[in-house]
């Protein structure tokens, strides 16, 4: 009987297994760097979006009150993203197979 479990045993552990996508390692390095991005990306975003809603109010005054100019520069700075996602950021390296999921 102990021959047996010491034979499943090693099998078990020497049994070679394929890496995916979904291995923990994969997981957390994927959690930290979003976080590591999303450190810089926040705090940029929103002050590029305080200063394009301070331009296109100055935008409307300059302009002689041109609603449409100060509507782009708004449309502009106010769209998304506003945080690194897992599917933005795999949209962002692009296809790779070796990362897809099995």
């Amino acid at each position: 009987m102990k021959l047996i479990v010491c034979a499943l045993l090693m099998v078990a552990l020497l049994y070679p297994r394929p890496l995916s996508a979904a291995d923990p390692i994969e997981e957390a390095g994927v959690g930290i760097g979003i976080t590591a991005g999303n450190m810089w990306f926040v705090p940029i975003k929103v002050i590029s979006v305080a200063m394009g809603l301070t331009s296109g109010a100055a935008s409307f005054v300059f302009s002689g009150g041109n609603a449409e100019l100060t509507r782009q520069i708004w449309r502009d700075t106010t769209q998304g993203p506003y945080l690194i996602t897992p599917e933005l950021a795999r949209k962002a390296i692009g296809e790779r197979p070796e990362l897809e999921k099995e």
